[in-house]
């Protein structure tokens, strides 16, 4: 019998399936414009990650590769994860079409483990990627696991206080939260899934990737969504969505930039 955490992979990788070929399709990821040369990356990630060209990257969560063919345009050596497999022949059919260099391998985050030995200099991650993980610590331990020391990690993501105002918990729960829903494209109504997701306070983020070895550098979070997403967002400026809540700006994404530490050697070890 499978245990509740395979099934609800399970339940979420079908749900990614229907959402990778009605995302494909959509205004809203805007492929041709991709093909054509158009990145996916938004201001925030360009403006913080850079100096990517000749690092090896490794992309956690991908969804069709999008962004992490976007990172290879500007010279990473890029390899792409997602649980979904239509998710990832797409990608894989796109980096053919575009001839760009990147892997892409179907798993889950927590069953990824790379096909060398040679580590990656940064791991990225983006923008409702951990709602859809039970437990950070693993998550956490992928990430330093697959990192050279003195490498970098960064994740640029939807703020959880969104979830609060949303009328969800900000704390994790005991179990995911279930519900049955389209997706947040314009053509969304296609993909209805059943699908799970965990609540996570920054904090819990925070400290697992402390916990694991991750040195964390910078924390900034922003009053804007770069993508319109979300019931009642207003983009005040281009790119740009916002969401007031008694008259103020909620924190709608935040990222984080780290960089992994070698392991302290004990005095007893010495």
């Amino acid at each position: 019998m499978e245990n509740p955490e395979a099934q609800y992979f399970k339940m979420n990788r079908i749900g990614w399936d229907r959402r990778a070929k009605v995302h494909f399709d959509s205004k809203f990821y805007d492929v041709d414009g991709f093909i054509a040369g158009a990145t996916s990356l938004r201001e925030i990630e360009l403006t913080e990650l850079k100096d990517v060209s000749a690092k090896r990257l490794l992309h956690l969560q991908c969804h069709f590769g999008l962004d992490t063919l976007s990172w290879a345009r500007q010279g990473a050596i890029c390899t792409g994860v997602d649980i979904s497999p239509v998710a990832i022949q797409k990608a894989q059919e796109l980096a053919v079409q575009t001839e760009l260099n990147a892997d892409f391998v179907c798993s889950d985050v927590y069953g990824f483990k790379a096909s060398d030995t040679e580590p990656f200099d940064i791991v990225f991650t983006s923008y409702g990627a951990v709602c859809w993980l039970p437990d950070l610590d693993r998550w956490a331990e992928v990430i330093a696991s697959n990192l050279v020391v003195g490498g970098t990690f960064y994740i640029v993501e939807f703020h959880p206080i969104y979830d609060l105002v949303a009328g969800y918990s900000y704390f994790k729960q005991s179990v995911p939260d279930i519900e049955e829903e389209g997706t947040y494209t314009e053509n969304g109504a296609d993909a209805v899934a059943q699908l799970a997701t965990w609540a996570h306070p920054l904090s819990s983020l925070i400290n697992a990737l402390i916990g694991a070895g991750i040195q964390i550098e910078h924390i900034n979070e922003f009053p804007y969504s770069p993508y319109n997403c979300f019931e009642g967002l207003v983009e005040r400026e281009p790119g740009r969505f916002y969401l007031s809540h008694e008259g103020n700006d909620v924190p709608m994404v935040y990222s984080i930039t780290g960089r992994k530490v070698a392991p302290q050697i004990a005095a007893d070890d010495v």
